[in-house]
């Protein structure tokens, strides 16, 4: 990770901040101490969209964290039926991005994403379980050289109302790179391989690219 407090945003945040700036600008004209809250509003809207570099741990048989956030859920549950994978539960680990959590999303292992698949849905807490099911939602299979498959699911939370995806089915990634992001709150689930469990619990502190969820050993 960088050590300057001023990381670089996403290029999808800079019409954001121009409209954030553009009414404060108006806030101003109206009072001053009005234009200041804009201020404020208008820099948590960078911070919001901050894309920091990050330093992921080399290795094949790693499973690195795709979202900064807090563990909120570890569970055998099944993938999303759209993937086309086994209706055989495996363990999901569930990170938590609150509004102040970098919200760029990054591939959790290497290989070919074989599948992107979305689905519109509700808009519950994504700290909730149901949200996984219920919420609105954008999948992705990845095959990893070992023949595994990989799924990582953006879910879309009470404020956030727009998951986006860079990438598309056929793509070769590596892990720790970007590959989406979700706008203002969510959550992202990851489900593990049969037999692999997590190394990390509940409440544990997440970076996106560099905290290792788990071991393919």
């Amino acid at each position: 990770m960088t050590s300057t407090f001023i990381k670089p945003m996403h290029p999808e945040g800079r019409k954001f901040v121009a409209i954030f700036a553009a009414i404060t600008l108006v806030l101003f004209l109206l009072a001053e101490f009005l234009g200041w809250i804009g201020v404020g509003a208008t820099v948590w809207c960078y911070y919001f969209f901050r894309d920091p570099e990050r330093v992921t741990p080399k290795g094949d048989n790693l499973v690195i964290s795709p979202a900064d956030g807090i563990i909120s859920l570890i569970e055998p549950a099944v993938p999303p039926a759209e993937l086309g994978m086994a209706d055989t539960p495996l363990t999901r680990v569930s990170v938590f991005m609150n509004v102040f959590n970098c919200h760029v999303n990054r591939a959790p292992v290497a290989g070919e994403i074989t599948n992107i698949a979305y689905r519109a849905g509700k808009f519950f807490n994504a700290s909730l379980d149901k949200a996984s099911k219920d919420n609105e939602r954008n999948s992705l299979r990845i095959k990893m050289d070992d023949g595994r498959d990989v799924a990582v699911v953006q879910i879309a939370g009470l404020v956030a109302r727009r998951i986006v995806c860079f990438t598309k089915p056929g793509a070769h990634t590596q892990a720790g790179q970007r590959f989406g992001l979700i706008r203002f709150g969510s959550r992202v689930d990851v489900y593990l391989p049969e037999g692999v469990n997590p190394k990390v619990s509940i409440g544990q502190t997440m970076v996106a690219g560099e905290t290792i969820l788990a071991e393919l050993s």
